[in-house]
């Protein structure tokens, strides 16, 4: 695994783009803090811009508030995925994140994840992940590495081997629950 995730971080300092396992499906990533690797994605998804990405981070590359990310931490809970208002993203991160990552309204999906895989690359970087699922735009999201689109991975920079150890067995997705500017929350997808 050691190597593999080298080589993945190495993939993604060269600005390069990811086919990668996460804590709910397999997703298409890059470092969160290039725009012109962001910007690949959505041309490798056939996606419009008007629909934002998200972005996969450890508590060792976020400053405080880890009050925010209070039931992704249990083992037992289902990942969640928290759209933050500029307000409350932006602080958490030490660097910049790419321009047109956020939605529109400055919002943006952030998650803390606790995959095995996706923890390690994450510190190894030291900066966020963003991650979409492996699909192209409006096609069913891939479970497992089978379910992926031939297709995607002749697109990416890097596909990630599909390993036992690296496959995830949450079924329903991430939950998703959205913070107004004054902290009101909302559950999104229970």
């Amino acid at each position: 695994m050691e190597q593999i995730i080298a080589q993945t971080v190495a993939v993604l300092r060269r600005g390069g783009t990811i086919l990668y396992p996460t804590d709910t499906i397999w997703g298409l990533g890059c470092d969160a803090r290039n725009r012109d690797a962001v910007e690949r994605l959505y041309a490798i998804k056939q996606r419009d811009h008007s629909k934002s990405m998200l972005v996969l981070c450890t508590e060792n590359i976020i400053s405080g508030r880890h009050d925010l990310f209070e039931h992704s931490g249990h083992p037992d809970s289902r990942p969640t995925t928290y759209i933050l208002p500029a307000g409350i993203w932006q602080p958490l991160f030490a660097s910049p994140l790419a321009d047109n990552l956020a939605a529109a309204d400055g919002s943006l999906g952030v998650r803390l994840v606790r995959h095995d895989f996706c923890r390690r690359v994450v510190d190894a970087l030291g900066a966020p992940l963003v991650s979409t699922s492996a699909n192209f735009s409006g096609q069913p999201s891939p479970a497992s590495h089978a379910d992926i689109a031939p297709g995607l991975f002749t697109r990416v920079d890097y596909a990630v081997p599909p390993l036992a150890e690296f496959e995830s067995h949450e079924t329903r997705g991430s939950r998703i629950v959205k913070f107004s500017p004054d902290g009101r929350q909302t559950v999104v997808r229970p």
